[in-house]
């Protein structure tokens, strides 16, 4: 029989010690999408200039805020002549809209460590809600005595809502690009404040 892992971070609610506002340390965490191509396999990619802003409640979860921008024109799928493509004015037309935003708007929790985090995402011109499962990975300090917290999110959304619709038909049936894109959230932040819980 396994024993339970006592090395398992519980849930946030039970650690009011990590309430405060942290940064996101853009080199220890990742941004990442994918995306059906040719109806067949998945691109993935990810994007490489991003920052953002938790403020973190620890004893009451729900009353925790997440506020992140990314660079549109750093996305990184391994093709230099796709990523010109995506930065372009089919999909984000990154010299009119340099930046996509997220910021919070409800923290729900789920029991042990998983949360709902519900909030707005503005791509281009384009602002609507968008729902991110989160887990909660554990916080400590590290090797240089920064005190971290690390989350993984997952969400899915239909990019022609938010505008991005260009697509090109096949031969064989289907489109070349799905609709359907998955984001994944690796984030691990570092505490500026600690603050003293409301």
């Amino acid at each position: 029989m396994n024993q339970r892992d006592n090395t398992t971070a519980p849930a946030l609610g039970a650690h009011p010690a990590v309430t405060g506002a942290y940064t996101i340390d853009p080199v220890h965490s990742t941004i990442g999408f994918s995306v059906r191509h040719a109806m067949i396999t998945n691109v993935r990619g990810r994007f490489d200039r991003f920052e953002g802003l938790l403020v973190l409640d620890g004893s009451a979860p729900s009353r925790s805020k997440a506020y992140v921008s990314v660079q549109t024109d750093s996305m990184d799928t391994g093709a230099a002549d796709r990523d010109a493509h995506l930065a372009g004015p089919d999909f984000f037309d990154s010299a009119t809209f340099p930046l996509m935003t997220f910021h919070s708007t409800g923290i729900v929790p789920l029991g042990d460590d998983e949360f709902r985090l519900a909030g707005s995402l503005r791509i281009k011109d384009i602002e609507l809600p968008l729902d991110i499962d989160v887990v909660f990975g554990g916080a400590g300090d590290d090797a240089f005595g920064n005190h971290r917290v690390g989350f993984a999110g997952s969400a899915s959304l239909r990019r022609s809502d938010w505008g991005l619709a260009w697509n090109t038909p096949l031969d064989t049936g289907g489109v070349l690009i799905s609709d359907k894109v998955t984001l994944t959230l690796d984030i691990s932040a570092i505490r500026t404040e600690q603050e003293a819980a409301a």
